[in-house]
């Protein structure tokens, strides 16, 4: 399986789209104090910016994430293996049952 098509599923699944690309800065060779720590810069892939951009949708429900991960940390939360699978497939597959 390529990993860029299992990717795109993925995304389908969460409903993300593609974001547009961030113009970036040039990097600056100024330092701050001298140290050079001024010209320190972090980027997001496009993974992370897509995964960012699809937890501020209005769609999730927040109440039921608390849930879900209050049972997680508890170690009470379980789901059917088969269950999962079939609606990620069914998902992929565009909702087709």
């Amino acid at each position: 399986m390529d990993i860029r098509s299992g990717f795109e599923g993925l995304k389908s699944i969460l409903g993300v789209s593609q974001p547009a690309p961030a113009p970036t800065q040039p990097k600056s060779n100024t330092s701050v104090g001298g140290s050079g720590l001024g010209s320190d810069q972090a980027t997001f892939s496009n993974a992370a910016s897509a995964v960012s951009l699809s937890s501020a949708d209005a769609g999730v429900r927040t109440d039921k994430v608390a849930q879900i991960q209050a049972a997680l940390a508890a170690g009470t939360y379980s789901v059917s293996p088969a269950a999962l699978a079939g609606k990620l497939v069914d998902s992929m597959l565009g909702g087709a049952h």
